[in-house]
């Protein structure tokens, strides 16, 4: 329901009859769950990203958490990732008692900076001890194991520099893991986000380009490890094990029919909906570039086709943009800041020992950025309503 308080939702899915169609009619079967649809999706999005497997599951975050499992990762393994991102990128190394190792976002499209990375995992590789512990949090790592693995993130849409990435994974024999949870449908010098590592994961929430409610999907062309994530997602049941045998130590990630109905049904207009938010980044892009104080997203010439998940600007560093969002929010307009640094989230920083100052343009960012009202269903006259608000509370200062 929407708030009242607010002239324009932050976001809104677009379910048209078709999706509702599509989940009622397995509300007319006995199959909710373990069922063809599952397997019809997979199939879906197999063929649109290229991928040789999919493996559907019960959100974004369980499918990241499968690929650090089918990656090997164990206690006190380094997994070099961003600070800049959503917590889940960082929480599944975690849950596998690993060390996440923070790589400095480069300043202009959020994503991983390629040149520390490539330093970061040449200090890990050496085995020097001063080189490494310029890279190692101050706590909670006492006894680091060896460097794995490299989860790079796809940011509001955008993919990483996965040519760069490639290479320093090769170089170190990595494993290469891509968060594209938020970039569904974009394309990396021509090839499709998701597929750029070892194993990709989308996520659906109502916010994403499609979405199944909650839910995920990994993509991967890698057989052996496809199947080890099929059967950790369904408790460890592996391939030819009976209906209560359970092969491996797993866990119930996976995703109902209902959610791969929806989720199915949305796919046979994936185009057509990244069109519609594209159109949607436009007309911000055209109204706001006259409006001082005010950045606007920034596009990398790699990319050959944005898949708008967010519409976040920045701030002027003159703008007090907490003061910003706060004059928006009582002129009817509701806002995010986008991302809190990982690295300063309270547990992390407790259990790592981090301190403002680390990562300052992961800080720098998150300290500018702002999510403005974003969806493919916002009508021109909404955006036009967003901006003038807008101008008139960066006027203020």
């Amino acid at each position: 329901m929407a708030n009242p308080k607010y002239l324009v939702p932050m976001s809104s899915p677009e379910i048209d009859d078709s999706d509702r169609q599509a989940v009622q009619e397995v509300l007319q079967t006995t199959s909710l769950s373990i069922g063809p649809r599952v397997v019809a999706f997979e199939q879906a999005v197999s063929a649109y990203s290229g991928a040789r497997h999919a493996v559907a599951v019960s959100s974004g975050t369980s499918g990241l958490h499968l690929c650090i499992r089918a990656a090997g990762i164990q206690p006190g393994d380094l997994v070099l990732t961003t600070p800049f991102s959503f917590i889940s990128s960082t929480n599944v190394i975690l849950y596998e008692q690993a060390i996440p190792v923070f790589v400095d976002a480069e300043p202009k499209s959020g994503n991983i900076d390629v040149e520390k990375l490539a330093e970061a995992a040449a200090d890990l590789s050496s085995g020097d001890e001063s080189r490494m512990r310029k890279w190692l949090p101050r706590s909670g790592a006492q006894k680091p194991g060896k460097l794995r693995a490299i989860l790079a993130v796809d940011v509001f849409g955008q993919s990483a520099d996965f040519d760069a990435i490639r290479k320093i994974a090769d170089q170190y024999d990595l494993k290469l893991i891509e968060d594209s949870c938020e970039a569904l449908g974009a394309e990396y010098k021509g090839r499709k986000a998701g597929l750029l590592g070892d194993y990709g994961v989308y996520a659906f929430y109502p916010n994403k380009q499609i979405t199944t409610g909650e839910g995920g999907i990994i993509v991967t062309n890698d057989a052996q490890a496809a199947e080890i994530m099929a059967s950790l997602r369904n408790q460890g049941r592996a391939q030819g094990d009976t209906w209560l045998q359970h092969t491996n130590l797993g866990y119930n990630y996976r995703m109902d029919e209902m959610s791969a109905a929806l989720g199915l049904s949305q796919m046979q207009r994936i185009d057509s909906l990244i069109e519609k938010r594209n159109r949607v980044a436009q007309y911000y892009n055209q109204r706001l570039a006259a409006i001082d104080g005010i950045e606007l997203p920034y596009v990398s010439p790699d990319t050959t086709r944005m898949s708008w998940f967010v519409y976040v600007i920045r701030v002027s560093p003159k703008i007090d943009r907490d003061r910003f969002a706060a004059a928006l929010d009582t002129a009817g307009i509701p806002v995010r800041p986008y991302f809190i640094p990982i690295h300063l989230q309270p547990f992390l920083a407790q259990k790592f020992g981090y301190r403002t100052g680390d990562y300052p343009v992961t800080e720098d960012l998150g300290q500018r950025g702002l999510a403005l009202p974003f969806s493919g269903v916002m009508t021109e006259a909404q955006v036009d309503l967003v901006c003038q608000k807008l101008a008139e509370c960066a006027a203020r200062g």
